[in-house]
């Protein structure tokens, strides 16, 4: 997702999920549309109220590549006035600098991120986790570990894979280490640049 439609999203989280009822038409068409993987339906579903399963949406959907935005906008048919409004400020902000956002300083990039960065990652994480432990060097075995051992919490789980990864790799498991997972399995790397903030 475009890291432009990332802030906009975020600066009206709140909003969003305070106006959204996302499970009757929102995640069915996003699902339909293959921006939302089923894991990620029963994710969102499976929230106890309707601000719940709005925010955990917006958690979801800035993973999911450069068709999500757009795809969430189209959802809105029902929510036309949440959308004219969302267009309506997108096009009214100033457009991101061309040095490209997510360009993080060497000094971050060489650090070792911090158990509260891991947990913050985890939780922006969608379905592609496993594809980022996988490619951190996490076993299968491990993996399976991680998922049984927090079978209710998908955050759990990908928490106890990335501190476990960082563990066996001390001082080589820096934030660059995982921004090459994380571009490797698909998740844009403004992702991280979130997380570090």
């Amino acid at each position: 997702m475009d890291p432009a439609h990332k802030a906009l999203l975020r600066g009206h989280r709140l909003e969003l999920s305070g106006q959204l009822l996302v499970s009757d038409t929102i995640v069915p068409f996003l699902y339909q549309e293959d921006i939302l993987t089923e894991t990620q339906v029963e994710d969102i579903v499976s929230q106890p109220t309707n601000r719940q399963k709005s925010l955990k949406l917006l958690d979801i959907l800035p993973s999911r590549g450069p068709r999500a935005f757009d795809s969430f906008l189209s959802s809105l048919e029902e929510f036309s006035w949440v959308r004219d409004k969302l267009l309506l400020e997108l096009q009214t902000r100033p457009g991101p600098s061309s040095t490209g956002i997510w360009r993080l300083p060497d000094s971050v990039l060489q650090k070792v991120p911090s158990d509260r960065e891991l947990s913050r990652l985890a939780a922006r994480l969608g379905g592609e986790w496993e594809a980022v432990l996988m490619d951190l060097g996490l076993s299968a075995e491990a993996l399976f570990r991680c998922r049984s051992d927090h079978s209710l919490s998908t955050h759990g789980a990908v928490l106890a894979g990335l501190v476990q990864w960082r563990r066996s790799d001390g001082k080589k498991a820096t934030v660059q280490r995982l921004l090459q997972s994380l571009e490797a399995a698909g998740v844009h790397p403004s992702v991280l640049e979130d997380v570090l903030m």
